[in-house]
């Protein structure tokens, strides 16, 4: 009788007994980002991380991504009374990689440091104007978040502001500040949000292409940019000091990841920091970005996630990202329209940051129009002002939202 009793108890701790139907499903959207990432190599370095954290947060009784709700009791130092606060504590290894890393917004920062280390801002200020365009493609953003309130009121979304501003910058293409930003002011959203983010930016070639198309005719297409000058070494140097002084000066919420970006390009750029930069450049951001994966895969628990507010979210990133691609094109139609130089419609739509993927996207369907048309350096000017771009939009929703 003991030996059944003792058989009986292992079975009721067998994930067959207690696993759940949003468990289930959410195992197997996992699996599917994790084919994704490796079959269709769509952004595989965080799909297959986020996908293998999602499977790992849905396993059942182990509490692998556990989080705990605990309330305390402090004293209001002002008036004297008793206020009670909610705090989380995490229990499970991925909740702690989490409340490391997510929670304090040091894996995105991180990550930043590494993307500014990649960054050659030379196209950039061989062609100023071209920032322009990346400043344009924030727009979707700002759309976005007024859509999500839209829904919220009309359509019975649950979107408080501070959601649908975190919302609102998958349309910036750029999924560590899309994360960087949620983890501030929507904890609870986060793993839509970055799922979204990074699936927008795997299909840049899917969805841009017959944006670009609609809004330009072939002539536009192909027109053939003039080359660009060469940069300094001392222009590039000086440019990140630059930024970050701006940034100090007139929007400091935008300065940790605009000071983390910056400090990875000076290193970049300095000549004198060569192992560092490489560090940056590989382990560094290797390392942050397994973290960064499981962490915000540890947010895809069944019932954090199947809610009718995550097919907001999905629907809202497409319309933000849609609309970043289009301003940015119509933005190079009116510059092409009043300055000297012919700019090519085309390489608005990199305003977003996903970086290159958009100014590869911008160079080939040039190239379809035109096969003389070479356009990648031009784009990735507006590309990489798309990044400092949405890191800008970031410190704004910051700003206003979460102060």
């Amino acid at each position: 009788m003991d030996i059944l009793g003792a058989l009986r108890d292992v079975w009721l701790t067998t994930g067959i007994v207690n696993f759940t139907a949003p468990q289930l499903i959410m195992i197997v959207m996992s699996l599917v980002l994790i084919y994704l990432g490796i079959a269709k190599q769509f952004e595989p370095l965080l799909l297959v991380p986020i996908g293998f954290g999602g499977l790992l947060a849905n396993v059942p009784i182990a509490g692998i991504a556990e989080v705990t709700a605990l309330t305390v009791q402090a004293i209001n130092p002002e008036t004297g009374e008793a206020v009670q606060h909610v705090i989380y504590a995490a229990e499970g290894f991925l909740g702690l990689i989490y409340s490391f890393g997510i929670e304090t917004g040091l894996f995105p920062l991180l990550i930043f440091i590494g993307v500014g280390a990649l960054t050659d801002f030379g196209p950039l200020l061989a062609n100023p104007k071209t920032a322009l365009l990346g400043a344009a493609a924030q727009f979707g953003i700002f759309a976005t978040v007024l859509g999500a309130m839209v829904l919220s009121t009309y359509a019975g979304f649950d979107f408080s502001l501070a959601d649908a501003a975190a919302i609102g910058i998958i349309g910036g293409a750029d999924g560590p500040t899309a994360i960087f930003l949620a983890g501030q002011l929507s904890p609870h959203l986060l793993g839509a949000i970055a799922v979204a983010a990074y699936s927008y930016m795997a299909l840049v070639p899917i969805i841009q292409p017959p944006i670009m198309k609609l809004l330009t005719n072939h002539a536009e297409r192909s027109i053939v940019m003039k080359q660009l000058r060469p940069v300094s070494k001392t222009e590039k140097v000086i440019f990140p000091l630059a930024v970050v002084v701006l940034c100090i000066l007139f929007l400091p919420t935008a300065a940790p990841l605009i000071g983390a970006l910056m400090f990875g390009n000076l290193i970049r750029e300095s000549g004198v920091t060569d192992r560092l930069a490489k560090t940056a450049q590989n382990e560094l951001i290797n390392i942050v970005t397994i973290f960064l994966g499981l962490s915000v895969g540890s947010k895809l628990a069944g019932d954090l996630f199947l809610r009718i507010e995550t097919l907001g979210i999905v629907l809202l990133g497409l319309a933000a990202f849609a609309i970043g691609t289009a301003t940015g094109v119509l933005l190079a139609k009116v510059m092409n329209a009043v300055t000297r130089e012919p700019i090519n419609p085309l390489i608005g739509a990199a305003g977003v940051s996903a970086v290159p993927m958009a100014a590869r996207v911008a160079n080939r369907v040039g190239l379809d129009a035109n096969p003389k048309n070479h356009l990648l350096m031009h784009a990735m000017g507006p590309n990489v002002a798309g990044v400092i771009g949405s890191a800008v939009a970031a410190g704004v929703l910051l700003a206003i939202v979460g102060g």
